[in-house]
């Protein structure tokens, strides 16, 4: 292997300049955390001798920082583009000061203040109906200088998920006025993060190309099944801790809907069959609304109604099917390992290996070199494909 692949390099930017050299000598820790929930964000820590960076101008807050990893001679890749959001300085006993400037993405702003309105189409001698999730995601981004990409297959779902509501409102005309997006005291990130979550996406900002930074995507995992990085145990992976329970795990999810034209109740329960990996869906009339019997099983509270149901449904059992198989491991410092990204593990036998959805990486360069921690969900999507495609090969006992 090239000796290259061993000698670890950065580059920071600040406020569109690269950070100058006496800077870059007295940085001693660099640290990126990207993930699936939350701003990215970014930690620098510099060695503050003769207190000379606490009043710098450099890092006022709102300063525009990027930020490039990788190994001399083999290329850096852009990982981070954001603004300052945080300056601290420690002053300990036993050694020398120290300050640390912290930056997050631009997810940091949807954070800020709370917003009340509704996204309908006025008709006019009919009433309001609700703005497709497709075309309030995008707006709600743009009114944040924020450029919305939504992939082919979340686009997708979301528009078979809204047909589902259509023919909800043919059942029940007035449940179209209950489908209307409502941003109720909630700031941006809340609202836009609750949308993705009824339509099955994850959103991220994408920190590669020239718009780094500038772009939020709205994805969904069933549309990135390939792996993006392998790695194996006793090579180029340094741990690797999976664990699988059945503790606070949802197999099925179940509400009542009622349908007032005929006044009858249904019981509606959206399930996973891990023996067929397959969703399951069942409906049935019921006279009342009924509790779960089992630890396994969920119940909305929130009466239902036929448009509404696929969502609420797909927000509630999803993410819990994909918490029942969970990992964390690291590797030597990989700057393609993202949030989003699918890892390919192998070694580890057909259980635990296979392919992995990062949904947290830390990317830590300081004087030890650089490393990359990961925290992994095995998500229900990768049971479509078989194990062995996967690179998940059983464990083979020799004696």
């Amino acid at each position: 292997m090239d000796g290259s692949r061993f000698v670890p390099d950065f580059r920071l930017e600040i406020n569109g300049a690269p950070a100058p050299a006496e800077l870059r000598a007295s940085i001693a820790n660099v640290t990126l955390v990207s993930g699936l929930e939350g701003a990215d964000r970014v930690e620098v820590s510099l060695v503050n001798d003769g207190l000379r960076w606490l009043d710098n101008p450099l890092f006022k807050l709102d300063t525009s920082i990027k930020l490039r990893l990788g190994y001399a001679d083999l290329g850096l890749e852009q990982v981070f583009v954001g603004r300052i959001v945080g300056f601290g300085a420690a002053f300990p006993s036993g050694s020398g000061s120290t300050v640390t400037v912290t930056a997050q993405d631009a997810r940091y702003r949807l954070t800020q203040g709370n917003k009340v309105r509704w996204f309908g189409i006025p008709i006019p001698t009919i009433g309001n109906f609700p703005l497709p999730d497709i075309a309030t995601a995008p707006i709600v981004t743009l009114e944040n200088l924020l450029l919305p990409i939504i992939d082919p297959v979340g686009a997708a779902l979301s528009v078979i998920l809204g047909g589902a509501e259509a023919i909800g409102t043919i059942a029940d005309p007035a449940s179209a006025q209950k489908l209307i997006r409502k941003q109720a005291n909630e700031s941006d990130y809340d609202f836009l993060t609750k949308i993705a979550k009824e339509n099955g996406w994850e959103m991220i900002i994408d920190h590669s190309g020239p718009l780094g930074g500038h772009l939020l995507r709205f994805f969904s995992p069933m549309g990135k099944l390939e792996a993006d990085v392998d790695l194996a145990y006793g090579s180029n992976m340094l741990e690797f801790t999976p664990r699988i329970t059945n503790v606070g795990q949802i197999f099925s999810v179940s509400g009542f809907i009622w349908i007032a034209p005929i006044k009858t109740v249904f019981n509606i329960t959206l399930g996973f069959d891990w023996d067929r990996m397959a969703l399951t869906l069942a409906i049935y009339p019921g006279g009342v609304a009924f509790a779960p019997t089992k630890p396994s099983e969920g119940f909305i509270d929130d009466p239902l109604t036929l448009a509404t149901a696929p969502r609420k449904l797909v927000s509630e059992l999803i993410p819990k099917l994909n918490k029942r198989l969970t990992a964390t491991g690291a590797t030597l410092g990989d700057p393609t390992i993202q949030a989003g990204k699918v890892l390919r593990i192998k070694g580890v036998g057909e259980q635990f290996g296979g392919l992995w959805r990062v949904t947290e990486a830390t990317h830590t360069l300081d004087h030890s070199g650089y490393r990359t921690n990961f925290e992994l969900r095995k998500e229900i999507w990768f049971g479509s494909i078989p194990p062995a495609a996967q690179g998940a090969i059983p464990v083979r006992m020799t004696f």
